[in-house]
Order: C-alpha cells, then structure tokens, then sequence
C-alpha cells in the first residue's frame, strides 16, 4: 500500500470535475504536506478539505490491512469514513467502494440533503449490497460470511455534523473551552463492543431467552463467545441462518435456532451542531483508542503544529504498544506485518480542522476531493 495519486488530477480520470487520490505507488516524503511513507506508516501530513485542512495515517498491522477509510468533499458537504474491518479485508473494502455511493444516490432524493434517515439508509443499503454478495460467492468463497467491518462515519452538511457508528471505531471533538485556550476532548460517538455493560444489556434486552447472548472468555466480553462488536456490516453467519451452517468454520457455527440477527447492521447516529469554538475532529480505528485516550489525543494535537498531526497520533500509540511489551519503539518499527498484529492493530486516524468561516459562508470545495486508501496492499 502507497501513497501516489490515482490519478495526477481528477480531470485526466473524469472530465476535469474534482481532484481524486488514491493512497497508492510510490513513497514520497511529505515534505510538502503530500503523501509520504514510513515502514508500515502511511501518510498525509496537511491538505485542504472543503471545511478546513485535514490530516491522515494508517499504519499496517496485519499481514493485508484491513482498514479502508476516505474523504470526500465538494458541493454536497464533506464525507468521513473510517472501516475497521476483522476476519480479512474484503468487507471493509466493499463498504470503502458503495458506502458513500448509496449515500450520494439517497441524498440526491432530497435535493442534497443530509438527514439522519439518509445516513441510516445508505448503511442498510450496503448490508443488503455485502449480503447479496456474500450469497452469490457462497459456493467458492463460504468463508465470506465470516467477514465483517465496523464503520465509522462523519458528514459536514451546512452547519451541521453527523456521526453514525457501528462497533468499536470512534470521533472525538476537540472543543475550545471559554477563552482559557483549554481544549476538552469531547466523544460524539456511541460504541457496540460487549465489554461495554449498556451494550451487554442491549443484547440481553433483544435476545432474552439466549443466556448466551454474551460469554466472557479469557476477561473479555464477546458476542455468543465469537466477536466483541454487537453491530456490524457484514459478518452475516450471524445474522441469517442459511450463512450459519458448513462449510464455515466450525467456531463460526453458532447452535440453532438463529430466529434473528444477532449484530445490527443500525448505526447509532448523532446531530451535532457545529459551534464556534469546535476546533477539530479525530476519526479513528480502535487500534488508536486501545493505547490513547480521548484526552490524551486532544492533548497531541492541541499542542502541536496541524501539519502530521495523524501520523504523530499513530506513532504516540506505537511507542505506547512498545512501552506495554517492554521494548523500544525503534525495534516494534522493525517488526513485519502479521508478526506486528500481537503488538498492535492497523490503526487509521484522519484529523479534520474546522474553518468555521468556511462553514457558515457556505465555501464550496472546489475542485472537489476524494481520498480513499488504496484497495490492494
């Protein structure tokens, strides 16, 4: 995975609408704030979205990355996702190609709007897009019923901020408090991990004949003894029962009668009016909060020039994976994918900083941006 453009400008790909990139290539340094490379660290220290500048990082853990995320931004607002996905890549990937597609085509119902509905419609949409071919690749590819990704988004819609969330991915607001010069670090969004007790009893509340709705094994909480994420795209063995069944893996195979889903595919959704003295936003994987609290991560950024701000919170969380084993950050740099994943997870962190003057002008990005990590590592 690398970070040339796509394309050297959107015009030479569609007719000279926008600007598209693609974390893909060669590995360039950053030095002008473009994409540059590290190892497995991925980057792009400082560029223009259509509400501010943004930063971005990824850094690779597993032996294919599972993590996808993009930015998109023009006339319609500004759209952030980030795709945590476990058990391999393939459902991250379809979210990162048809989710913000779905939500385009459902907002254009509304004459551009963004609403609540129309966030939740393009997340079901894109189940319904991942079961259907999870069904038409049962035959040869089974084991993709066992795939599955949280996603987290954000959408800037005038001066308004929607978060919509399933699992355990994760947005917190960097907001300035009175004019002390303070920053609180506030979390907008709402976490399905069974190691939260209101998630636990969620389940219980929807599964109440299942005493096995949740199993602690080894001091973590997961989901029928399987996964610690309560909602999800994909991961549809456990959600219809034809899915449920040989050839997957046994471990996967959860006793009868699967009467209804057992994760959601529903995100929890959030309305944020967007207020002077919110200063910026960190959208990032679980990989980030397993080693970075919120306030810690506002911390960084706070006090640090905008330019590689994402890739100093990945490399913070790093030497914190380092600290834990008792080594040194310079020797976990020098572990390869695969062996790295008993360290630390892929990690994705995209930063957006708010120009409120932007916002409530209305500025509209021109050219337009789209930035997706790439699809092939």
């Amino acid at each position: 995975m690398n970070f040339l453009p796509r394309c050297l400008s959107y015009s030479e790909c569609s007719g000279g609408a926008g600007r598209s990139e693609n974390f893909r290539g060669g590995s360039e340094s950053s030095s002008n704030g473009g994409f540059g490379k590290d190892g497995l660290l991925w980057f792009h220290d400082i560029g223009n979205y259509g509400s501010g500048e943004f930063s971005m990082a990824i850094v690779q853990a597993n032996q294919v990355l599972e993590d996808q995320s993009q930015i998109e931004s023009g006339p319609f607002g500004t759209f952030v996702g980030v795709y945590d996905g476990h058990g391999g890549p393939e459902t991250a990937r379809y979210v990162c190609d048809h989710l913000f597609r779905h939500f385009q085509a459902i907002s254009a119902e509304g004459n551009g709007a963004v609403t609540e509905e129309t966030i939740q419609r393009a997340f079901l949409e894109t189940e319904r897009g991942f079961t259907s071919l999870v069904s038409e690749n049962w035959n040869s590819r089974p084991q993709m019923a066992t795939v599955g990704s949280c996603c987290l988004v954000g959408a800037i819609y005038q001066q308004t901020l929607f978060v919509a969330n399933l699992g355990d991915s994760r947005v917190v607001l960097g907001k300035k408090v009175g004019n002390t010069g303070e920053i609180a670090a506030i979390q907008l969004s709402t976490e399905h991990n069974a190691n939260i007790e209101s998630v636990r009893w969620e389940l219980k509340d929807l599964h109440p004949n299942d005493p096995q709705i949740f199993v602690l094994r080894h001091g973590v909480w997961r989901v029928k003894g399987i996964i610690q994420v309560s909602r999800s795209i994909g991961d549809v063995y456990l959600k219809h029962t034809k899915f449920c069944r040989e050839p997957i893996n046994g471990k996967f195979r959860v006793p009868p009668p699967l009467n209804m889903p057992i994760l959601l595919a529903t995100p929890s959704i959030l309305k944020h009016p967007l207020h002077p003295n919110d200063s910026f936003l960190i959208f990032a994987s679980d990989g980030l909060w397993e080693h970075l609290s919120n306030e810690k991560a506002v911390e960084i950024v706070k006090s640090h020039p905008r330019k590689g701000s994402a890739k100093r919170l990945v490399k913070a969380a790093l030497h914190e994976a380092a600290k834990k084993r008792e080594m040194r950050y310079s020797d976990l740099r020098n572990i390869d994918k695969k062996v790295r994943r008993h360290f630390h997870d892929d990690i994705t962190v995209i930063i957006l900083f708010l120009n409120h003057d932007q916002i409530y002008r209305g500025v509209v990005q021109d050219p337009t941006l789209s930035i997706r990590s790439a699809l092939e590592h």
